[in-house]
């Protein structure tokens, strides 16, 4: 990409960490941890990788993108804001009765959300499904999904996974963001899915290993999982949860918690500093 590109990517993904906390703000609720450490990869998918379209959500050649980690709404109803499926100023309303933005993409109410999620596990093998139907139907749209690393704790993960090999789904593409951190503490104190790479490899699965905050890294990625024939490919990405906000990141606490006043206006400016030095290079 050229380094115009890369700064404009850059500067959304601190625009989409801004909607997190704008979000999880107004809603008193939520989870800024893992939305903050998947912006820059929600920003990648939503401003450079996926074929869709703000206008047209429902377009039938479109990209399809499943949050398995539902949770994480707020960090991908920041993308689709900043993307224009429907109004930023909208983000506040996280969560509050009457509220088309409810704590879990909900497919139904959310321009661009493709699939309702919630419970761990159930969206890869969604999206397991809707790449498998594609191939049936001789589609050539991708399928793309986002698990989180305790996640994949869940059985019916591998399940998915285990389909999509066999069924060569070449057309899915799986990323694992890899933060360390999720409710309970560590993951690999939790209960640990580590060495995530080599059981993918060994459920047959083409395997990138990134830093998720990299856009270069981030770009040559999707690049190899379009070009892979006749495998999923999962990207597992290392990323800092809670990234961009200093108090939050690395810290299990922030996974479901959301900022009260001060810490709203603490991390405001962190981001809003951030963004014009991006904006100055």
């Amino acid at each position: 990409m050229t380094a115009s590109e890369k700064k404009q990517l850059m500067a959304t993904a601190c625009k989409v960490r801004m909607g997190v906390i704008e979000g999880t703000h107004g809603a008193k609720a939520g989870h800024p941890g893992g939305s903050l450490s998947a912006a820059d990869v929600f920003t990648y998918l939503y401003f450079k990788e996926m074929n869709v379209d703000p206008k047209a959500p429902k377009k039938e050649d479109r990209d399809r993108f499943v949050l398995s980690k539902g949770h994480t709404a707020p960090g991908l109803y920041a993308a689709l804001a900043e993307r224009g499926f429907f109004p930023v100023d909208d983000l506040p309303t996280l969560r509050h009765i009457d509220s088309y933005l409810q704590g879990h993409p909900n497919m139904n109410t959310v321009p661009g959300v493709d699939m309702s999620t919630g419970s761990l596990g159930q969206g890869i093998s969604v999206a397991a499904g809707m790449a498998l139907a594609a191939k049936h139907q001789g589609k050539t749209c991708r399928i793309y999904a986002l698990l989180g690393d305790g996640e994949i704790q869940e059985g019916q993960v591998w399940e998915a996974f285990m389909l999509a090999h066999h069924y060569g789904l070449d057309n899915l593409c799986a990323v694992i963001d890899n933060n360390g951190l999720q409710i309970d503490g560590p993951i690999d104190k939790v209960m640990s899915p580590y060495p995530i790479p080599e059981k993918l490899k060994a459920f047959g699965w083409n395997v990138v290993e990134i830093d998720g905050h990299d856009f270069d890294q981030i770009e040559s990625a999707f690049a190899q999982a379009r070009e892979t024939k006749g495998a999923p490919t999962a990207i597992v990405m290392k990323t800092t949860k809670g990234k961009g906000v200093s108090y939050m990141e690395n810290q299990a606490g922030w996974h479901g918690k959301a900022p009260n006043d001060e810490e709203y206006e603490k991390a405001m400016a962190e981001l809003k500093a951030q963004l014009a030095e991006v904006e100055a290079m």
